[in-house]
Parts: C-alpha cells; sequence; structure tokens
C-alpha cells in the first residue's frame, strides 16, 4: 500500500518502503531498455525532471526518501494534488533507482512520453503549445541526432533543441533511448516539453523531412555553405542533422541533404562536440526564422 506523505495529513510514514519491497523492486527494473519497452515506463529523477513530469501529467508514482519530503515538498504537494502516489523509500532503496552516485533522493516513473516512427501516430508535428495554430501546423525547426550513442548527448540535444525552440527532435535507428535514465536526466525537462521520435530510419529521413516541409541540413566540416553567411537559406524551415559522436553524419545521408553547412573554428581545436554544434546551428536557425 502506498505510503501517505504528510501533505496528506497522516504524518510521517513509520516504515518506509525499502530495496525488497515489491514496487520498489518493479521500478528499478525500468533502467534495462527491455523493461522499458515492455512496461511502457521510465524512471526520471531530479527536480527538473520530477516537475515536468508532473506537470504534463506523465508521472504516475513518485519515490522520495523521508528527507525528500522536506527538500522537495511542492513537487510532493504537486503530486498529492494531481493524484500521483507518493511513497516513502529508505535511502538504500533509492539508491537502487537512482543511477547518480549521489542520489537527490525523489524519482518518478513516468509513462512513456516518445514515439516510434513505426507506430502510426502523427509523430511528427511540432509541439502543442502556443507554437502550433491552426495558421501554422507544420514545424519549422526540427533537431536530428543520427545514431548518437551516448544518453548524456541525447538528452542534452533535447535540451537544447527546446531551450532554442525547435518543434521537435527526431532520432534515427541506433541512437539510444531517450528514456534512458542518463538521458532523461541531462534533458532536464526539457524530454516532457516537445515531441520526440525515435526509431527513423535513415533511408526514410530526407523523405520524412521534406513530406514535412523541411528542407535538410547537414552540419558538416566540409560544407559548401558557411553558417555565418548563410541567411539566404537557414531562415526555411529545416530539419538540422547531427552525426554519431565517432563517425559523424555517414556519406550517403550528408550527400541527399539540401545543404552541407560549416562551423568556421578559427582556433587550434580539431572539431566540435555534437552538442556545441547543434546550439550554434539550432540557434542560428532559430534567430533567422523569427526574423523572416
Amino acid at each position: 500500500m502506498t505510503n501517505t506523505p504528510p501533505s496528506q495529513g497522516s504524518g510521517r510514514p513509520a516504515d518506509p518502503f525499502t530495496e525488497r519491497t515489491p514496487r520498489v523492486v518493479s521500478a528499478s527494473k525500468f533502467h534495462r531498455s527491455a523493461a522499458r519497452r515492455k512496461a511502457g515506463r521510465f524512471l526520471a529523477e531530479g527536480a527538473n525532471s520530477v516537475e515536468a513530469a508532473l506537470t504534463t501529467g506523465a508521472a504516475v508514482e513518485l519515490f522520495c526518501t523521508e528527507a525528500a519530503l522536506d527538500r522537495f515538498s511542492d513537487l510532493v504537494a504537486t503530486g498529492c494534488g494531481v493524484g500521483v502516489p507518493v511513497s516513502v523509500v529508505t535511502d538504500r532503496a533509492i539508491r537502487g533507482l537512482s543511477d547518480t552516485v549521489s542520489p537527490t533522493g525523489i524519482v518518478a516513473v513516468c509513462r512513456t512520453v516518445t514515439r516510434s516512427a513505426t507506430d502510426g501516430s502523427r509523430t511528427d508535428e511540432a509541439r502543442s503549445g502556443e507554437n502550433r495554430t491552426a495558421e501554422n501546423p507544420a514545424p519549422r525547426l526540427v533537431a536530428v541526432g543520427q545514431a548518437l550513442a551516448e544518453p548524456g548527448n541525447v538528452g542534452t540535444l533535447i535540451r537544447v533543441a527546446d531551450a532554442l525552440g525547435a518543434d521537435a527532435v527526431w532520432l534515427t535507428d541506433g541512437a539510444v533511448d531517450p528514456e534512458n535514465p542518463k538521458a532523461v536526466r541531462a534533458s532536464a525537462g526539457s524530454l516532457f516539453h516537445l515531441p520526440v521520435v525515435r526509431g527513423i530510419a535513415e533511408a526514410d529521413l530526407v523523405e520524412r523531412a521534406h513530406r514535412s516541409g523541411l528542407q535538410v541540413a547537414v552540419a558538416d566540416a566540409g560544407g559548401e555553405v558557411d553558417i555565418e553567411h548563410a541567411e539566404a537559406v537557414l531562415g526555411a524551415p529545416t530539419a538540422w542533422v547531427f552525426g554519431n559522436e565517432a563517425h559523424g553524419v555517414p556519406r550517403n545521408l550528408a550527400a541527399a541533404a539540401d545543404i552541407r553547412v560549416r562551423i568556421p573554428i578559427r582556433g587550434r581545436a580539431e572539431s566540435l562536440n555534437i552538442v556545441t554544434a547543434a546550439s550554434i546551428c539550432l540557434h542560428t536557425s532559430s534567430r533567422l526564422q523569427a526574423g523572416s
């Protein structure tokens, strides 16, 4: 039975759930991708992610330590207010639910919020908030992660895309699961803010973008377009493709793109990491689109 937090009026629970409590055991399995896929659930840790999960209706349960009841009292109250069960757990139990060295003390179990490219739903749609109207239903800016293998990069790309006003994030086949706990934490809540589509076949990527009214731009050190002089092309609706950390965008995909864009490097660094490049590219498109 779910422990009742102080905000529900019954005082501190005498017996917090332990790492052996069935509910905790079941939730801890969501560290594994197979368990997440089977249950349609994942874990979100930390204040930003938990708050976003609660406010968007994705959270289905909260686990927190007794100390976290005070530290995150607002989040606990929000959870209780929207009918999300709050279960108090031991420090050892929260360590099993966390994938960090120093757990924050609060973890949300969430229903899946990402979509598969093959699920038959309208996954290309832009965010559903103020930027989507009947007059402007099509996405104008999409960030595409091509076979990204690092969860932190996937999560940070989602965060950057959200911050810079992108309408969606697409992930191609071979990308790490965006609901991996490390990716969720790196997104800092942004995973819950905009559509994330996973499992897009690279062979279908350009056509998919074109169907959505998007030109395809590839960040490429050898690109023919200098990003500092790209006003004529980057003000148009664009899907930006950012390549795998180790290998970059495959030659065939780069060749199929509408434009290949380079970022000048004036120092002695060999290259930019994917998130830095994505920040520059998405900011440029967002600025030019805002002015168009």
